[in-house]
């Protein structure tokens, strides 16, 4: 359904996509504050890749679990959130996945809270579901070194954006930064 956010219903479930669209989005009050009031009225918040990033801007990570893609993870703390190095973190109500792929596994972990473990393996089932990746090189600690650096290349220049943004933030929310 299309509709404005201030005309958006109270959404029981949350879902805070990332991608290089969501640093536009950092600064922007009107989404942030629909982030909000939605976060604070959704049984549940789930968060994929960089869309951790939005969460942080609306203040809303302060002492939470939380994970988000590798090229933006070193900016957790920026917004007082405890990174954890999983593709998949649950605290409490709120669900983060790391990356894309790891949206599904995050996407199965919130059927399962809402639905049960027999509905969330149907849906598995249904989707079959069995990731086998070619090539063992899905994460920066796995990647071949050269694969490595060509990938952080690539998103440098967003990825110093993002900071500048963080950093921004971080000091609007009265975080210290982290030593560095």
């Amino acid at each position: 359904p299309d509709a404005a956010l201030a005309d958006a219903p109270q959404l029981d479930v949350l879902h805070v996509p990332g991608g290089f669209g969501q640093e536009a989005l950092m600064r922007d009050e009107a989404v942030l504050g629909w982030i909000r009031r939605q976060a604070e009225g959704a049984g549940h918040v789930f968060s994929v890749c960089t869309g951790a990033l939005l969460l942080g801007g609306a203040g809303l990570l302060r002492g939470r679990r939380a994970t988000t893609h590798w090229s933006a993870f070193a900016l957790l703390p920026y917004f007082g959130a405890q990174p954890v190095d999983r593709r998949v973190v649950v605290d409490g109500t709120w669900v983060f996945a790391a990356g894309v792929t790891a949206g599904i596994d995050g996407a199965l972990r919130l059927a399962a809270e809402l639905r049960g473990i027999e509905v969330a393996q149907a849906i598995q089932l249904g989707m079959e579901y069995a990731p086998e990746p070619p090539f063992d090189s899905g994460t920066p600690r796995t990647a071949p070194a050269a694969i490595l650096e060509r990938a952080r290349s690539a998103v440098a220049e967003i990825t110093a954006r993002r900071e500048a943004t963080a950093r921004g933030i971080a000091a609007d929310l009265g975080i210290a930064l982290p030593a560095g």
